[in-house]
């Protein structure tokens, strides 16, 4: 098991490899569709996302309506492949240094990863309620105006779990998954 805290360190990020299972601690972004059209569109991101990680995630939230405090309630990712148009410029342009979601991304993700030093975390689906007892606050929303589930959410988490299933050095296990899979299929056929 490996731990990543804030701030995250580029050499840090580079050190990690597929099959890595790793612990996060400190802050997240969430990140959906909106938000990735968004900056591909050319708009300035209401955070600095530079050696940041982005999380895929539509948190559920409540607000206290004593406080005035959000808490999340479920937490849990979002199918990635459908950021892949953006992703790879999100990247690039913003210098994040990982990517949180579910199912993997494409190869235009891949190389960005590896020509920026990037990784992709692969959260556990379906336990949403699992990873939301990881975050230990919500310390700002951004981007209200698109819903709550497509605004940026900045999150504290502690020891949040995920495995690194595509890293900065070219390798994705989900590409090797894909190859073996179509080989095999292959045979049967």
């Amino acid at each position: 098991m490996k731990r990543l805290s804030y701030p995250f360190s580029p050499e840090a990020v580079r050190e990690l490899k597929v099959g890595d299972m790793v612990l996060i601690t400190g802050k997240l972004f969430t990140g959906r569709d909106a938000v990735h059209k968004y900056l591909h569109d050319g708009n300035k991101p209401p955070v600095d996302l530079k050696n940041q990680i982005i999380y895929h995630c539509g948190p559920v939230t409540m607000k206290d309506k004593k406080t005035g405090k959000w808490t999340v309630t479920a937490a849990g990712p979002t199918t990635s492949i459908r950021e892949e148009p953006y992703q790879w410029e999100v990247i690039r342009d913003y210098g994040i240094v990982g990517v949180i979601g579910k199912g993997g991304m494409g190869q235009k993700t891949l190389d960005a990863c590896k020509e920026h030093g990037c990784v992709y975390f692969h959260a556990i689906g379906g336990a949403a309620q699992v990873l939301a007892e990881k975050i230990k606050s919500v310390d700002g929303l951004y981007l209200e105006e698109f819903g709550l589930p497509e605004a940026i959410w900045e999150l504290t988490v502690e020891e949040f779990p995920v495995v690194v299933t595509m890293d900065a050095h070219g390798n994705s296990l989900h590409k090797d998954v894909e190859e073996s899979s179509r080989t095999a299929l292959k045979e049967v056929l």
